[in-house]
């Protein structure tokens, strides 16, 4: 278990130092004693007893690495088992070149810039970019991402309705799911339960009441509950 936690935080450019290195910053308690964690956190340490979490200050994530894309997935000690079945999950999703593409983004920032000078604008034309099936779509592999993004466009301004037959997020469809990650408003009438309007970006403005007449800019949905 040591060998395992020293690879990890090792592979996060940590230097790995015995227990009474004095710049040390971080400690990990692989055998469990709680003595040595106490003498540890009297100095200062945060410390991570493996297999203890309540005698944690910090757990570890199960790590999913497509430098310089880095996701880390945590339980809070909960569970490192699920942690890593999670991340076993999305090694498989995410594309080896997806760094490839991040890279090409923060090459182009200033020419997006240059392009699209309004904030909400460029943030379209990015997630029409970026959106499922579009031109960089994250979870397709791009021998070329920086092509895609010299032909990016402003997304058009556009109204979608939606009707809900269920108040149950776990019953969107793939379309709805998407459409709620990228709207810019909701128009909401009827029930639509807050736990399918968490679905949607956070900065979202939402209305309660039908869409005007003439589509404003980005996309706005109309979404409308009809269950009882």
């Amino acid at each position: 278990m040591a060998d395992a936690k020293a690879r990890l935080i090792e592979r996060a450019g940590a230097v790995v130092a015995g227990e009474d290195e004095p710049r040390a910053a971080l400690a990990i308690v692989a055998n469990g004693d709680s003595d040595a964690a106490a003498r540890l956190r009297a100095r200062g340490l945060l410390v991570n007893v493996v297999d203890h979490p309540e005698q944690c200050d910090f757990t570890l994530p199960a790590i999913v690495d497509r430098d310089p894309v880095l996701i880390a997935i945590g339980t809070g000690g909960a569970s490192a088992g699920l942690a890593a079945a999670l991340r076993q999950r999305l090694e498989a999703l995410l594309p080896a070149g997806l760094g490839r593409v991040a890279d090409a983004l923060f090459a182009a920032r200033a020419s997006l810039r240059a392009r699209f000078p309004d904030v909400d604008a460029r943030r379209r034309a990015i997630g029409a970019l970026l959106a499922y099936g579009g031109p960089l779509d994250p979870l397709a592999e791009h021998a070329h991402p920086a092509a895609a993004i010299v032909g990016a466009d402003a997304a058009p301004s556009r109204l979608e309705r939606i009707e809900f037959a269920s108040d149950d997020p776990d019953m969107l469809t793939l379309r709805a799911a998407r459409l709620l990650g990228l709207a810019d408003r909701l128009y909401v009438e009827g029930a639509v339960s807050d736990a399918v309007l968490d679905r949607a970006r956070a900065d979202a403005i939402r209305i309660e009441g039908p869409p005007p007449r003439v589509a404003e800019p980005g996309l706005s949905l109309h979404l409308i509950g009809k269950f009882a």
